[in-house]
């Protein structure tokens, strides 16, 4: 056995933050660095306008209140300052929200894939109402995305995979 020389070990140099690059969306061409906003006019408190007018609305709602309700309480403002989080780093790549969406979800009974339809609906139209049209677009194809991670987890049949309903709002 002959002794080979290694080459002496370089430390590795991490790259500033601002040089590291996303993932692109496939469906574009968008390289933005890491850890930025999704959008520049997504701040905290477009965030919190956001997350507390659409959870008004849902309160309100004969179909949503209930179920929510049975499940929050009289007091809302824990459940809105962990909605805040995790829009924050779902829109602005925060890193502040550590939950588990799909565990928790799972554990609801009286949800049914309908509800999803009627969740998305409030919440299309109150960010609507509140932000920029493509700041509204952002919100929107999450909240889509993470609606049917949700169905999925709580709801797939493998004998009935029709029972999963399409969330994608169809371009009008």
């Amino acid at each position: 056995m002959t002794d080979v020389p290694c080459a002496p070990k370089r430390a590795l140099k991490a790259a500033p933050a601002d040089e590291l690059l996303a993932i692109p969306d496939p469906r574009s061409d968008d390289r933005r660095p890491l850890r930025q906003p999704l959008h520049p006019d997504i701040s905290e408190e477009l965030i919190e306008r956001l997350v507390r007018g659409f959870y008004e609305k849902v309160r309100a709602d004969p179909e949503l209140g209930p179920i929510f309700a049975a499940k929050i309480g009289d007091d809302w403002e824990p459940h809105l300052q962990k909605m805040f989080d995790f829009w924050s780093s779902i829109t602005r790549m925060t890193g502040r929200y550590r939950g588990k969406p799909n565990a928790v979800h799972s554990r609801l009974k009286n949800v049914e894939p309908e509800h999803f339809l009627r969740w998305l609906a409030l919440f299309r139209e109150t960010a609507r109402d509140l932000c920029a049209p493509e700041v509204s677009a952002i919100f929107i194809d999450r909240a889509e995305r993470i609606g049917e991670s949700l169905q999925l987890t709580m709801f797939f049949d493998p004998a009935n995979p029709g029972r999963i309903l399409s969330l994608k709002e169809t371009p009008t």
